[in-house]
């Protein structure tokens, strides 16, 4: 199979699926076009996945597609971005149709429950590596940055923390308990906070997407804000199926480890009290800003190192 069929066969029917009218052309030209409606700001992100780095060696095809347009679609959530379309660049080792039709259709319903549309992309023969480059929308000078944290602000995370990186552990068990399908599950097929972003955006003082672990990623919101937090270990929301099955070391895996693709943001407390019960509880008020730069965390004896996942630190 030549790569023009591979294209045709597996990628093209991904095409023009977003709710939005802003891509104007999708695959089959030399260019995609995406029109910028009038008061929107472009946003972007790309990202890129290597087998034995990123995910395990022989890890489904259509789970690693689902988790890797989740990852990217993240960044537009912490952005507060609504969704419009993506391009992939994929490196194969051999055009194996059974692995590209499950690859395809795990990608098909990512794109479908992110609302994005395949607009284009590049295939080639190597190590198998997998890009995508997410589009979307922000109305004009509204988008999240992570700059704008204030002294006083709240310190808030969504959902619940630590699952995707106890999952780790659990990737080869062959009978999974229920606990250990829950954890697996997030890892599997994280859901981005979309439309939490978009609901916080003009009211967030500053954003990020949990992806390298909740100390880490916030630290880059105190760094790039210039100000410094005092969090509260048991304020940080855990999953009942982590406490049990990882116990006295659940916050741990909530502090150190990525993958969970929850959004920490930052909120003046008058904007916390203002946002709808609806947004509230979605949230959890882990602490807040303070001037003294650093981040302190009460209640937790652990020496966690905060500086998360990063490619080359192993290789200085």
């Amino acid at each position: 199979m030549g790569e023009f069929e591979l294209i045709r066969r597996f990628f093209q029917p991904l095409a023009g699926r977003s709710a939005s009218s802003s891509l104007i052309l999708g695959p089959g030209d030399d260019c995609a076009i995406q029109r910028v409606p009038d008061g929107r700001d472009l946003v972007f992100s790309v990202d890129t996945l290597v087998e034995d780095v990123h995910f395990p060696k022989a890890y489904p095809s259509d789970k690693l597609a689902w988790r890797a347009l989740a990852a990217a679609a993240s960044d537009l959530a912490a952005m507060g971005a609504e969704p419009v379309c993506f391009t992939l660049a994929l490196t194969l080792p051999c055009a194996d149709e059974s692995w590209l039709s499950a690859f395809s259709r795990g990608l098909s319903q990512a794109a479908e429950e992110f609302g994005l549309a395949l607009a284009g992309g590049d295939t080639t023969r190597g190590p198998l590596v997998v890009t995508l480059q997410v589009h979307g929308v922000v109305p004009k000078g509204q988008g999240l940055h992570r700059n704008g944290a204030k002294n006083g602000d709240l310190v808030c995370v969504s959902g619940c923390l630590g699952d995707a990186g106890a999952a780790l552990e659990y990737l080869a068990e062959p009978d999974p308990t229920q606990d250990m399908q829950a954890v697996l599950q997030r890892y599997h097929q994280p859901l981005p906070r979309l439309a939490l972003g978009q609901q916080l955006s003009g009211v967030a003082s500053a954003a990020i997407d949990i992806s390298d672990g909740l100390a880490a990623d916030l630290e880059h919101i105190l760094e790039a804000s210039g100000v410094g937090a005092s969090i509260r270990a048991e304020a940080i929301p855990l999953s009942p199926a982590l406490v049990r099955l990882t116990g006295d070391q659940a916050v741990d895996y909530a502090l150190r480890s990525g993958d969970d693709y929850e959004l920490c943001v930052t909120l003046p407390p008058a904007g916390w009290q203002a946002l709808p019960s609806d947004i509230r509880q979605q949230l959890s008020v882990i602490g807040s800003i303070e001037p003294e730069p650093g981040l302190r965390i009460q209640g937790w004896q652990g020496t966690a190192d905060q500086h998360g996942f990063d490619h080359f630190r192993s290789m200085s």
